[in-house]
């Protein structure tokens, strides 16, 4: 029970993180503008009275149907998960000697699932403070891979033994990969994937004139720099530039992680998807810039970076798996 529940949950975590993309992408992250309903309901309203009584508690803020259903749907199935999580908590606490992870491990994603929660709450009422974006964002895909740590160490049997400093190696494939998550969410939280849109260069240049201290001061709202002002252009070009940087970065030391898992006794299937995804993310962000962001492809991009952690978390539970 507690194998095929975490798999689920792992599973709704993966949709939860594509949703939120979408939604996020799709211009629908204030299509309601309370939390946690929408203009005062559970649903969003949808008589003549209600959608009435919604624009007279928000005269400022219309109704759009489209952007608000969006949103809660991204928010039950949020609500969804946090059930499973908070079932898988109890039944690792009741069957935690026959478990191969710690109990405490399904027992702390119920705090991290508050947490998020809240952070989809400040989202809201803080009008997408990128920070606040940017920690929702890694929030979800810290849940995704702790579920994911837990699923695989319940269905993987294969022990693999690789040297040591592999080991490492790998084992820092994932904190490369949480920064670029990073990245990649203050990127989109900041509305700068497309501040240059040439490729390989930025605005014709191999180093574009940026301002680093502007792009990545924490604090700021959104579009505004730090004085209040508007946002300029060097300050997006930088946040854009630095995740390219980040994505080489990513690149480089991944296909070594393919190199030495290939030499290794690592299932040629799961080595392989790693192979295909880090390909697939490189090409994605590549087509995103060249076809101005289209929306199917970005958020195919942020799919693709929660399955790719996915794989380097199956990769990991594995490995840990042979020293155990």
């Amino acid at each position: 029970m507690f194998k095929r529940l975490s798999v689920l949950a792992a599973m709704v975590a993966f949709c939860v993180v594509v949703l939120g993309a979408y939604v996020r992408l799709s211009d629908a992250g204030l299509g309601c503008p309370d939390w946690p309903g929408c203009y005062g309901a559970l649903t969003v309203p949808q008589s003549e009275a209600a959608i009435a009584s919604a624009q007279q508690a928000y005269p400022d803020k219309p109704l759009q149907h489209a952007k608000a259903w969006k949103e809660m749907a991204h928010r039950y199935l949020a609500g969804s998960l946090g059930l499973l999580v908070l079932l898988l908590g109890v039944l690792a606490y009741r069957q935690r000697q026959f478990l191969h992870t710690p109990w405490q491990l399904s027992v702390g994603l119920i705090g991290l699932i508050v947490v998020q929660a809240l952070l989809g709450m400040w989202t809201v009422t803080l009008l997408l403070k990128p920070m606040i974006v940017t920690l929702h964002l890694l929030g979800g895909m810290t849940t995704l891979a702790v579920l994911s740590w837990i699923a695989c160490r319940h269905v993987a049997s294969q022990r693999i033994v690789i040297r040591p400093w592999q080991v490492r190696w790998l084992q820092l494939a994932l904190l490369v990969w949480i920064l670029q998550v990073l990245l990649g969410g203050w990127t989109s939280s900041n509305y700068a994937a497309l501040a240059c849109t040439d490729f390989p260069t930025c605005h014709g240049a191999w180093w574009p004139d940026m301002d680093v201290g502007e792009a990545f001061h924490l604090t700021r709202a959104l579009g505004e720099s730090r004085e209040g002002g508007q946002l300029h252009l060097n300050a997006l070009t930088a946040i854009q530039w630095v995740h390219r940087l980040g994505a080489l970065l990513v690149f480089v030391w991944l296909m070594v992680s393919v190199k030495l898992l290939w030499q290794s006794a690592m299932p040629r299937w799961l080595t392989g998807c790693l192979l295909m995804l880090v390909l697939g993310q490189i090409a994605l962000g590549i087509a995103n810039l060249i076809l101005q962001l289209p929306l199917v492809l970005a958020v195919m991009h942020n799919a693709g970076a929660a399955l790719l952690g996915i794989c380097l978390v199956a990769i990991n539970a594995r490995l840990k798996h042979s020293l155990d």
